[in-house]
């Protein structure tokens, strides 16, 4: 007979062993929170929903930017047991009630900004915290809250993934699977209860929670929250000596090389550099080593908390491309169309199973059923492993197109194409063909939209790509559509392009 295991108070027990120690620090509001801030906010939350009626296993929906506010919540649905739905503020009202009709909250908690869209909501949910959230929390009574009682098997969030190929599916993220990726991350960056972590990614995503911010919390460590990405204020803090810690997806990477103070900032303070969410562009890395930063790349997916892999600094250079071998408390597989091992070198669907893996989506038995095999979560991602058992992941599964009988992954000639000078930002993707089936179309945006030629960006790939991987048309555009994790949206690229 198996024993649940406890999830334990994080925030308690910092709150006791080192009330002053300052635990999250809000750019956006200029607004600092000790342990003992943090734990008397998630507990006065706490005893508010439960006057009101929220119970263990009740959803409590969160629609705010980036702040620390969402913090508090995560904190004080672990008191109760309940599980937060943070909201991408980024959707629209209709997309919006999908997930909470999905999820049918107890609760919605909204800032002052999105008041106009939580009215807006055609939904079931009666109990709504908006411009009243700070007053709800000082008439609350703490002391009418216990200790967390919940378990590592106990739901703790639900994060609804991007969507990239239709309606959103709500993944369960457990107190167990926010632990164990405390500790996969932590382990592989060397956080400590010392270090600071700057956050400039979107809260309602489990890149926004869970690096390293929760990871940091776990340990009594810092963490800084950015209200939006603003490469000039983030490099003012890479710079200060206060950040020991960065994660950024590709994109922000890009913003931050391409400013004009990138050249003459001191990088030099911060400890450990890491990247996700997308391909990191090999040229990209490069030119950040070449500064003397290297920048580990990682990979890992909502379903995962995320982390799954990160590359070791020893050979982020030596095995560009690479994300690495798995993290410490995972387990993974690359397997071919019929669920065997793929051989060294050879091209499959990378599958994990570990504790950090969800234990399914929310009310989605057919999504359950297609994403698990024997405890196996299929990702979508295909992958190959080397010979020192370095992971690479060649390209999402369904980008993959088949051009002449040949398949061709987007992402090996994405990688060709931003070595190119003129070429900021690039997808491909597949489109209809009569003669090839599929042939490649590449989506560029330019540095210089004047002086940009799409027949010369094809002969540049020609020694350098097989002939049926080179795209047969270019398209420019002033932006590629981005999820909230930096991944670009290629089904809307399709739509629109094809």
């Amino acid at each position: 007979m198996t024993r649940a295991v406890p999830a334990f108070d994080w925030i308690g027990h910092h709150a006791d062993l080192s009330p002053d120690a300052i635990a999250l620090v809000d750019d956006g509001r200029d607004l600092t929170l000790t342990y003992a801030d943090l734990e008397d906010q998630s507990r006065r939350l706490a005893a508010w929903m439960a006057a009101n009626g929220v119970r263990g296993g009740d959803r409590v929906a969160f629609l705010a930017g980036n702040t620390t506010d969402v913090f508090e919540a995560l904190f004080a649905c672990a008191k109760l047991t309940a599980i937060l739905v943070p909201l991408n503020w980024r959707l629209a009202v209709p997309e919006l009630e999908f997930i909470i009709n999905d999820c049918r909250p107890q609760v919605l908690i909204f800032s002052d900004e999105f008041a106009v869209a939580a009215a807006e909501l055609d939904t079931p949910v009666k109990l709504r915290l908006g411009d009243d959230y700070a007053a709800a929390k000082v008439s609350a009574n703490p002391a009418a809250i216990g200790s967390v009682s919940a378990t590592h098997e106990d739901p703790w969030a639900i994060l609804y993934t991007s969507g990239t190929t239709g309606h959103p599916k709500g993944a369960i993220c457990t107190h167990g699977m926010f632990f164990w990726n405390a500790i996969n991350i932590g382990h592989a960056v060397g956080l400590t209860s010392k270090s600071t972590n700057l956050n400039v990614l979107p809260t309602f995503h489990s890149g926004g929670l869970n690096l390293y911010t929760t990871p940091c919390l776990h340990l009594g460590a810092r963490s800084i929250n950015l209200a939006e990405f603003d490469p000039g204020k983030v490099l003012t803090y890479l710079e200060s000596g206060e950040v020991t810690h960065f994660f950024g997806v590709p994109a922000i990477y890009q913003f931050l090389a391409e400013h004009p103070r990138w050249e003459d900032a001191d990088l030099s303070p911060v400890e450990s550099w890491a990247c996700g969410g997308a391909p990191m562009p090999v040229a990209l890395l490069q030119r950040y080593a070449d500064r003397g930063v290297v920048i580990r790349q990682g990979m890992g997916l909502t379903e995962t908390s995320p982390t799954v892999f990160l590359t070791d600094e020893a050979h982020a250079i030596a095995k560009v491309g690479s994300v690495g071998k798995p993290a410490l408390h995972t387990e993974i597989r690359v397997v071919d169309e019929d669920g065997v091992d793929a051989g060294t070198g050879e091209i499959g669907e990378l599958c994990v199973r570990g504790p950090n893996v969800t234990p399914g989506y929310w009310e989605r038995p057919e999504a359950n059923a297609e994403s698990f095999t024997d405890g196996w979560l299929h990702t979508g991602d295909a992958a190959r492993i080397d010979s020192e058992g370095y992971v690479y992941i060649v390209d999402r599964w369904k980008d993959m197109y088949i051009s002449g009988g040949e398949n061709v992954y987007p992402a090996e000639v994405e990688q060709v194409l931003f070595h190119h000078p003129n070429v900021l930002d690039v997808a491909v993707i597949g489109v209809a063909d009569e003669k090839w089936g599929e042939i490649g179309m590449a989506v560029v945006v330019p540095r210089d939209e004047g002086t940009f030629d799409g027949e010369e960006l094809l002969a540049f790939c020609a020694d350098k790509l097989a002939r049926y991987k080179i795209p047969k048309q270019v398209r420019t555009v002033g932006e590629l559509p981005r999820n909230a994790a930096g991944k670009v949206l290629k089904r809307s690229l399709r739509e629109a392009l094809s």
